[in-house]
């Protein structure tokens, strides 16, 4: 996948969490906070580790994206707060990997 691409899944990515959250989002999705789906983050990170045991690529990369969807989620929250938003999440880790180059 080229670079705008991914730029272009990325922002789409937030911009439906970001409806999901919203005055006509989900109503479910519009209560959590971080507290309420940290369990989810364990679960779906056990999800990608099953699937890559079972040498299941679409399921690998299913579940890859789920775990995606934990970072999105609490990163729009942390957003609505206030805290930090996704970019800020990709810079921290982007800044620890140039570490290592």
């Amino acid at each position: 996948m080229k670079s705008e691409e991914f730029k272009s899944e990325l922002n789409k990515l937030i911009e439906v969490m970001s409806v999901l959250r919203g005055p006509d989002g989900c109503p479910w999705d519009k209560k959590q906070d971080y507290y309420s789906i940290k369990e989810n983050i364990i679960e779906e990170a056990y999800e990608v580790v099953e699937a890559l045991e079972k040498d299941n690529i679409p399921a690998f990369k299913e579940e890859l994206g789920d775990l995606l969807l934990q970072v999105v989620f609490e990163s729009q929250m942390a957003y609505e707060k206030g805290d930090f938003d996704l970019a800020d999440v990709a810079e921290v880790l982007r800044e620890k990997l140039e570490k290592h180059i």
